[in-house]
């Protein structure tokens, strides 16, 4: 019995001693977030006035955020009592240990500064690193964010993205579009090669300069290749594309010229 009171005791000091100052601590850690809140999106509001890089804008709103609610953390922590020479013995003690777990994501974090300061792409370009092709939504301290055309979303860590190979689409105003086209070997080179080029003069959005290439590329198996290549705006590359293939099916079908399928010739022998 006496035990139950004492325990009873005990529980009745600590609230009256931490009750009130942990309350303290919940209510100001609610209000704190609510505030870093505010301040992240005035600087949003901010950066568009002043028409800020929006790459280095999130990147700054991503890292300002992050701060602030560590220091929030260690306000709250303080208010409850705990001494902070004692917290910060213990993160010492344990610095080493954490270093060596987060080691990738130091790097990543290394790796999205080198992405700000060097800007290998910025919000909006269309890359294809890692395996992965998008549009950069977003570029954050630790990952960077890619909307793929199928509208999936593609979370790349910055270390392998700052340090691996990549290929900006969108770095270049003006792209050239490739395309290879397959004539039988008993129709007219010159006649096919006419056609490509009235569709290339009548599309508006291939550039007459550089000038529409045309030439036999190989001699195939089935089929003897045409390669075409075109230049134009970089926004009209799919467009292009997608058009060009089209178009020259039809004209080709139109003036009776092949595209042939592979198919293999046998020559049956009769020996005696």
């Amino acid at each position: 019995m006496e035990n139950i009171e004492g325990i009873i005791t005990m529980v009745y000091e600590l609230a009256v001693k931490y009750g009130l100052k942990l309350l303290i601590a919940i209510v100001t850690l609610l209000v704190g977030l609510w505030i870093i809140k505010l301040i992240l999106k005035a600087m949003d509001r901010n950066f568009e006035k002043r028409n800020f890089d929006p790459t280095l804008g999130q990147f700054l709103k991503s890292l300002f955020g992050i701060s602030l609610k560590i220091l929030l953390i260690i306000t709250v922590i303080s208010m409850v009592g705990i001494e902070m020479t004692s917290f910060v013995a213990i993160l010492a003690a344990a610095g080493f240990a954490i270093g060596m777990a987060l080691s990738g994501t130091l790097q990543n974090f290394a790796g999205g500064v080198i992405l700000v300061i060097f800007k290998p792409f910025k919000v909006g370009d269309y890359i294809d690193a890692q395996g992965y092709s998008g549009t950069v939504s977003a570029i954050h301290i630790f990952n960077t964010i890619l909307k793929t055309p199928d509208n999936k979303t593609v979370i790349i860590p910055n270390g392998g993205l700052s340090t691996g190979s990549l290929t900006n689409y969108s770095t270049e105003p003006h792209r050239r579009v490739d395309f290879t086209f397959g004539i039988g070997y008993t129709d007219d080179i010159d006649k096919a090669k006419a056609v490509i080029e009235g569709i290339i003069k009548a599309d508006k959005r291939i550039f007459t300069d550089p000038a529409p290439f045309i030439a036999v590329s190989e001699l195939a198996d089935s089929s003897v290749n045409l390669v075409v290549r075109v230049w134009s705006e970089a926004s009209n590359y799919w467009a292009i594309n997608f058009d060009m293939y089209e178009l020259v099916k039809k004209a080709f079908d139109k003036e009776g010229i092949s595209i042939p399928y592979p198919q293999t010739d046998v020559h049956v022998y009769n020996s005696k």
